[in-house]
């Protein structure tokens, strides 16, 4: 493949990278992890609410993984509160694992720059044979695609297997208790499944750019090598 091909696809790898890390960024400090509702059942119970009375029980709740809100509704108007995961949190959910989460996106945001410092200089400078070659542009894409994986994960099995919302939304009730009326992930998880999609692709574009895999591409020189030695 040309040169000016292989500079363009780096180029667009690299751009690609950085889009990513500044996203991810982006999703780690806002609220829109997951958006629901919830069911204030002990209140519907009470005045056997059904049909159009059932919606002044129902209400809203969102959270990112830093912080979120509530609104409390029990058929006498919602109340809007605050929360936030360390230190209000921190005893209700699984820590371990809304931990990981966290130090899983610190390195996916880490690793995406230094993927996109790697394409760039790839693409403009004179590339070496380990680390700076095309070892080291799989070896990125493969580590942060392989976090965003591990976040979705982790983080679905927090709020499906663990059922966050609904620890979240009993956090402090003594009288009332609420269970999930719907709950579906947010543009923010989004974000972190289109993260990884692209460092996938930034694969597909080392490979696209002329470059074998690292692996069995060292094995047949060294095979040709030494039968160059042989026959000298």
């Amino acid at each position: 493949m040309p040169a000016q091909q292989k500079k363009l696809i780096f180029c667009t790898a690299g751009v690609l990278s950085l889009a990513c890390a500044l996203g991810t960024a982006a999703a780690v400090g806002t609220q829109l992890w997951v958006r629901g509702t919830t069911l204030c059942s002990t209140g519907a119970l009470l005045v056997n609410a059904s049909g159009p009375e059932l919606h002044k029980f129902i209400g809203d709740i969102q959270y990112g993984l830093f912080s979120g809100q509530r609104v409390r509704q029990c058929g006498l108007g919602g109340r809007a509160l605050q929360f936030s995961f360390f230190p209000d949190l921190l005893r209700i959910i699984p820590a371990s694992i809304h931990v990981s989460v966290i130090l899983f996106c610190t390195v996916l945001i880490v690793f995406a720059l230094v993927g996109a410092g790697f394409f760039m200089f790839n693409a403009f400078g004179s590339p070496y044979e380990t680390l700076h070659g095309p070892v080291g542009l799989y070896l990125w894409s493969f580590i942060s695609c392989s976090c965003g994986c591990l976040i979705m994960i982790l983080f679905s099995s927090e709020v499906k297997i663990h059922h966050l919302s609904e620890k979240i939304a009993n956090f402090k009730e003594g009288t009332f208790t609420f269970k999930t009326h719907s709950e579906q992930f947010a543009n923010s998880f989004w974000t972190i499944l289109v993260c990884s999609l692209v460092h996938f692709l930034n694969a597909l574009l080392i490979r696209f750019a002329g470059f074998e895999f690292p692996f069995s591409k060292s094995k047949d020189s060294g095979t040709v090598t030494g039968a160059v030695d042989l026959m000298y």
